[in-house]
């Protein structure tokens, strides 16, 4: 006897657990290090950079566990878009673990950290903006149809302020890109996804 194949509601159930683990993962790295700035700011000093990426990761975090309920209209699952989805949330991880490594005793504050490893964290961020796109299209044409030209606009400029700040020490870029980088989160999320329905 045979049993009886998935529905795709069913594996989305699966596959949301999954992605619902490594969430857990990346959010708890992100509240473990802000609290040990509180309980420990002579240890590591902080910087408004830095922290502005750690509040931009957790939104966005927020968000894309929000965002992945789109993943209910797939109609066809498939081992490849599963591991795609894995491999995506790894991403998230990895920035995560970028923004708070397990110690940053050879630096002299988050600054110093962040900025000696920009080039990594900003090319996983770019990254994740790949991922995304595909992510969109995965969800199909209903889907990416509600966000208009601003979709199809943003990604590429993301992409090259990613680039930029890979290779740039300027305070005042890395502080402008985070900061607009936070508030056009903000924006993007109240506009495009406030309600599932």
């Amino acid at each position: 006897m045979t049993t009886p194949p998935l529905s795709p509601v069913e594996i989305f159930q699966h596959v949301r657990m999954v992605l619902g683990m490594i969430l857990g993962l990346s959010v708890t790295r992100l509240l473990n290090g802000l609290v040990k700035i509180i309980q420990h700011p002579g240890t590591a000093r902080p910087d408004a950079v830095h922290i502005g990426w750690v509040l931009n990761m957790l939104l966005t975090l927020v968000h894309f566990w929000w965002w992945q309920c789109w993943l209910a209209e797939v109609p066809h699952w498939t081992f490849e878009i599963y591991l795609f989805l894995v491999v995506y949330m790894i991403f998230l991880f990895f920035l995560c673990a970028l923004l708070f490594p397990d110690t940053i005793s050879d630096y002299s504050g988050y600054r110093d950290f962040f900025m000696s490893r920009r080039k990594w964290f900003f090319g996983v961020l770019a990254a994740t903006v790949v991922f995304d796109l595909i992510d969109t299209l995965i969800k199909g044409p209903a889907h990416y149809a509600l966000f208009s030209e601003e979709y199809w606009f943003r990604v590429p400029v993301y992409l090259c302020l990613c680039a930029v700040a890979a290779w740039s020490s300027n305070r005042r870029f890395q502080m402008a890109f985070v900061t607009v980088a936070l508030l056009y989160n903000v924006s993007w999320i109240v506009r495009h996804f406030n309600t599932l329905n």
